[in-house]
């Protein structure tokens, strides 16, 4: 079993959530037990999943096969967009399928901006997380707008919001908002595909400390502050992401990958207004 020395973030509740995480949208779900197991067993302590992902089921089997304290894993699962109407159920179902007491973090995985009830949605997981089921609550693919909706009616700030970041979609206005108001930023698809391993900048870098393409970008989402949980079947490409901690970026390193943004046009994935 390997120890880890994984950074963590503090959220706005006092929780701790390890910066590296292991993500499984995808992961066939008869093979998520073997493979979230690899994960845990390569040293990740934070494994993220989701109702919309089929395979919660798995991830269950793994924490309890690791070998490790639950208390020590950090399991993160989402509310599916089908299931806005009746939240309860659905977290509930949830906690079944991982056959957990709690999870660390329930999330609402997408604002679904036209049916127009994520602030009563939010409402049913200020109330699951008051009943101990869940240690920490937040969103994903939240904008400003449903950061803020949801603020001013309940009182109460989304511990994080996860969405698309990476090199060439850094959400610059989004992770400031996030900043001012406490809310730490949680990056999918952090590491943008596999185009960006030809980026003539990032090899350059990559090729500085001896690293990867992957692991230099893994190391500018946690020097930038960003939770990032990358994902892979491999197990050597498990570990490969994990070894980030041995090096660090430099300022001109950092303002290199800062070139690379693309804002809006950077986005690879389905745009949260789009969403239906």
């Amino acid at each position: 079993m390997t120890e880890t020395n994984v950074p963590t973030v503090e959220l706005n509740n006092g929780t701790r959530i390890p910066q590296l995480g292991f993500g499984v949208f995808r992961v066939d779900p008869a093979r998520t037990a073997e493979i979230a197991g690899d994960a845990i067993d390569v040293g990740y302590r934070h494994i993220d999943t989701a109702a919309g992902y089929r395979n919660e089921k798995g991830v269950g089997e793994a924490v309890r096969s690791s070998g490790v304290a639950r208390e020590d894993l950090w399991i993160t699962t989402k509310l599916a967009n089908g299931d806005q109407e009746h939240p309860d159920d659905a977290f509930q179902a949830s906690l079944d399928a991982l056959d957990l007491d709690y999870v660390d973090l329930y999330l609402i995985h997408w604002p679904m901006h036209e049916k127009g009830i994520y602030a009563d949605v939010w409402k049913s997981l200020i109330a699951i997380a008051e009943s101990g089921r869940a240690r920490s609550i937040g969103v994903s693919n939240f904008q400003i707008e449903h950061l803020e909706r949801v603020i001013a009616e309940t009182g109460v700030t989304p511990a994080v919001n996860q969405v698309e970041l990476h090199v060439e979609f850094q959400q610059r206005e989004l992770r400031a908002f996030h900043a001012e108001h406490g809310i730490a930023t949680e990056a999918w698809y952090p590491l943008g595909g596999g185009s960006l391993s030809d980026a003539p900048v990032l090899k350059q870098i990559a090729d500085a400390h001896g690293k990867t393409v992957a692991q230099v970008v893994l190391r500018w989402h946690v020097q930038t502050g960003n939770i990032a949980i990358p994902k892979s079947n491999h197990r050597e490409r498990m570990a490969e992401n994990f070894d980030i901690f041995s090096f660090e970026l430099t300022w001109d390193d950092m303002q290199a990958i800062a070139s690379l943004d693309r804002g809006e046009d950077g986005r690879r994935g389905t745009h949260p207004l789009q969403m239906r």
